[in-house]
């Protein structure tokens, strides 16, 4: 039950932090979890993620100052291990966990997921407290040089015995709670404000270490990896230990990061493979940005966020919705369900930018029984139009044929 099992397919799910940012509830995910079974999952959408900080009390307390409480207040158990709140997630009282969660969202036929932060607790390591399976105390655990440069929750794992007991210890209460994926953020690239440092790869042990305790469990668990920049050079080390990666920094309803993502892509391409994905992150559609205060529609235009779905299935990404599913309108799931868009998404398809330039970008994808596509993207802010030649195939977005102009930040999706 290794690695090689744990998913075949690029992942497709929702993730809380679009709309909720670290304060999503249990009746929140149940919500958005029972609007994707009764909507989405047959389209394939399955994994229902809580994102950050779902021990803290009240982590948006201070959001018009910083997003993450300075040392804020955790649920913990005695071994070091963060437990979820207890206030936003009541069926995980009496050490609980998130396992009555966990099977909710098993018995919609949906898998679930949570975001965690590298290493260890700091207030645990404060408090010299235990540390499942070694006699080593939390402090010893701890590395206080390595910490995050945006998140104040926890210090590094030593690469030790006794730091790989504590990656051991919660992996596998994450596998006793059922855990289907696991997002593990500021491990994909520890130093993702400067491209290129040397120190954006030192941390990579953590991720073997995480791996490894996975493994251990013998449950299928996916491995997500973030923030991106992930480094091109180490792609057959990301795919040998995760299944996702972070290619970017965090993707949102701009223009200017959809466009910087066709240059992502490209550095990407022929990096994936089945049961390992370069990630372009989260899909910023529908309704988002109420943990931030600005809760919004997205601010992409209907051309671009076709754009966004087009490139991120011939290009062949995880999905992962930030919207609050609650609130989709019916543009918006028509967007997410267009099957024949969605099935671009094989692995077993290959891929490549055909050509590109800053006005344009041409990707072309052929399946396995030879069949081929072409997406045409018009990266500039005006109208464009098509080669003649194109213009008796038919649109996959739409059934019809492809219009003779593609809107500014548009695009035309065939078959060829």
């Amino acid at each position: 039950m290794g690695k090689e099992n744990a998913t075949r397919w690029p992942p497709m799910g929702w993730n809380s932090y679009d709309y909720y940012d670290s304060g999503v509830t249990e009746m929140d995910v149940r919500a958005n979890a029972e609007v994707m079974a009764g909507r989405l999952k047959k389209y394939g959408w399955e994994y229902v993620v809580v994102d950050a900080q779902w021990a803290a009390a009240d982590p948006g307390a201070m959001r018009e100052s910083f997003q993450y409480v300075p040392f804020g207040k955790f649920s913990m158990d005695e071994y070091s291990r963060l437990i979820p709140d207890p206030e936003r997630f009541p069926s995980s009282a009496g050490g609980a966990g998130f396992k009555p969660l966990t099977d909710y969202i098993h018995s919609l036929g949906l898998k679930f997921g949570i975001h965690i932060m590298r290493g260890i607790p700091r207030c645990a390591a404060h408090a010299g407290m235990a540390v499942l399976g070694t006699d080593a105390r939390a402090d010893e655990v701890a590395d206080p040089l390595s910490t995050c440069r945006w998140n104040p929750d926890m210090y590094g794992v030593r690469d030790t015995a006794a730091g790989q007991a504590y990656y051991d210890s919660i992996v596998a209460q994450y596998a006793g709670w059922g855990v289907d994926f696991i997002k593990c953020d500021d491990i994909c690239n520890t130093d993702n404000w400067v491209e290129g440092s040397d120190r954006a790869f030192e941390r990579s042990f953590e991720i073997v270490m995480l791996r490894r305790a996975i493994e251990k469990t013998g449950r299928d668990i996916v491995l997500s990896l973030s923030p991106g920049p992930a480094l091109v050079d180490k792609a057959d080390f990301y795919a040998e230990y995760a299944q996702m990666w972070r290619i970017t920094d965090d993707m949102w309803d701009r223009w200017d990061h959809v466009e910087n993502m066709f240059r992502r892509c490209r550095l990407w391409q022929g990096k994936s493979r089945p049961g390992a994905y370069p990630d372009c992150d989260m899909l910023p559609l529908g309704v988002i940005g109420k943990g931030f205060l600005d809760e919004r529609p997205t601010r992409l235009t209907r051309d671009e966020q076709r754009t966004v779905m087009t490139l991120w299935c011939v290009f062949g990404s995880p999905l992962m919705l930030g919207a609050e599913l609650t609130r989709l309108d019916d543009w918006t799931v028509s967007l997410i369900t267009n099957e024949k868009v969605l099935g671009l998404l094989d692995p077993a398809n290959k891929r490549w930018e055909a050509s590109f330039d800053d006005l344009s970008s041409v990707w072309e994808l052929e399946t396995p029984e030879g069949a081929r596509y072409r997406a045409v993207f018009n990266l500039s802010d005006r109208p464009t139009k098509l080669d003649k030649e194109l213009l008796d195939k038919t649109d996959l977005w739409t059934g019809e044929r492809i219009p003779a102009v593609i809107p500014a930040h548009g695009c035309a999706l065939m078959r060829l």
